[in-house]
């Protein structure tokens, strides 16, 4: 889900299902056994990895209409135009290009015997972020740490497209990512 916040409220402006990439399954895969696949093309030493950053892009339209959103493919590997979020952040990472999440929760699951399956990802991208950039696609990101102005390997986990929002100063859009194991 993406939330407007502004001086009138929070208001919904998308809820979309993100798709985990086969690049995330490969790394996922390596995390849960703490082994290296060498022969995986697109995540090959993620054993170590973590669930970590948040991403923005523009990519997730065609350029002829940004309202119709291009759906994102198994075989994804990154956004397809990243944007910088926040140059001046000191908790960002990737030059300005991944954002550090606000809150995980662990939800129960009321379809599966209330067992704790679902994993709530909020973020928030603040009045200084991503402004005057259409935004239409995020993704949520791997890397082996979570510290401000890391530099390391990031592996696309899951992406999202969606008609493009502008992002301006005098908004705030918080992104709520489920993901359901």
């Amino acid at each position: 889900h993406i939330f407007e916040i502004d001086e009138n409220g929070k208001k919904e402006l998308v809820r979309k299902n993100n798709l985990v990439v086969y690049n995330g399954r490969e790394a996922l895969a390596q995390m849960l056994v703490r082994q290296n696949n060498s022969s995986s093309s697109n995540a090959p030493n993620a054993k170590d990895h973590f669930l970590s950053w948040f991403g923005l892009g523009h990519g997730g339209v065609l350029p002829a209409d940004p309202l119709d959103p291009v759906p994102p493919t198994l075989i994804n590997t990154d956004l397809n135009s990243a944007v910088e979020i926040n140059t001046d952040d000191s908790t960002a990472a990737d030059s300005g290009f991944k954002h550090p999440f606000d809150q995980i929760e662990f939800e129960r699951d009321p379809l599966n015997d209330d067992k704790w399956l679902i994993l709530k990802i909020t973020v928030t991208i603040g009045v200084d972020d991503a402004n005057g950039k259409q935004i239409s696609e995020a993704g949520l990101f791997t890397a082996t740490s979570n510290a401000g102005g890391w530099s390391g390997d990031f592996f696309l986990f899951a992406r999202v497209t969606f008609s493009s929002i502008v992002k301006t100063s005098d908004r705030r859009l918080v992104f709520v990512w489920y993901l359901y194991v």
